[in-house]
């Protein structure tokens, strides 16, 4: 007996009423729907990109080649530290075997004849290093984090902008119904 009682009680909105209106029903499934689609929904938005993202760093880190070069111009720059980058102008030797110059990213305090590691794509043209193994990782959860939240916010949205309707639909009918049962009760004063 105890039991029925608290299933009923956590179903009272799907239970029989004669003062349940249709719109108390679509509420209740309204916020049955929203929390199922935020706890699915978003989890799965969240893996689905963390994935996707992993899979595109998977594949900058394959495709990106380090090359010895030298710097061709110095980097160093009045008042900066030895932790900033500067784009300087560099010379490596692709696999093709031609001698190419162009311009990347270094640290900042080093002089012209330095050898540096820079990262080619597959054609032998310079790009960025490709990010570690860890920084993608942190890169990639941040990333099915924000996806997640994002889709979460995004359908509590929804359900509230719904629910507000609902709300609103609810006093339109009580008011319409209260304007034809309240001059039956008696005479109004004031």
């Amino acid at each position: 007996m105890r039991a029925r009682r608290r299933t009923t009680k956590w179903l009272w909105r799907w239970r029989h009423n004669p003062l349940r209106r249709r719109e108390d029903v679509l509420e209740a499934w309204l916020v049955l729907a929203v929390w199922a689609i935020v706890t699915v929904g978003g989890t799965l938005a969240g893996v689905i990109t963390a994935h996707a993202a992993d899979g595109v760093f998977a594949r900058q880190r394959a495709e990106r080649i380090p090359v010895a070069a030298v710097l061709v111009s110095d980097t160093t720059q009045p008042g900066a530290k030895s932790h900033y980058r500067a784009l300087a102008k560099v010379r490596w030797t692709p696999p093709d075997g031609a001698t190419r110059t162009g311009n990347t990213l270094v640290e900042t305090g080093l002089k012209a004849g330095t050898h540096i590691v820079a990262y080619t794509d597959r054609q032998g043209e310079l790009s960025t290093r490709p990010p570690t193994r860890s920084a993608a990782d942190l890169e990639a959860a941040v990333l099915g984090a924000a996806a997640g939240i994002g889709t979460t916010g995004l359908v509590l949205g929804a359900g509230g902008l719904a629910r507000l309707r609902l709300d609103r639909r609810r006093t339109r009918l009580w008011g319409s119904e209260w304007a034809m049962v309240g001059p039956k009760w008696g005479h109004k004063t004031g």
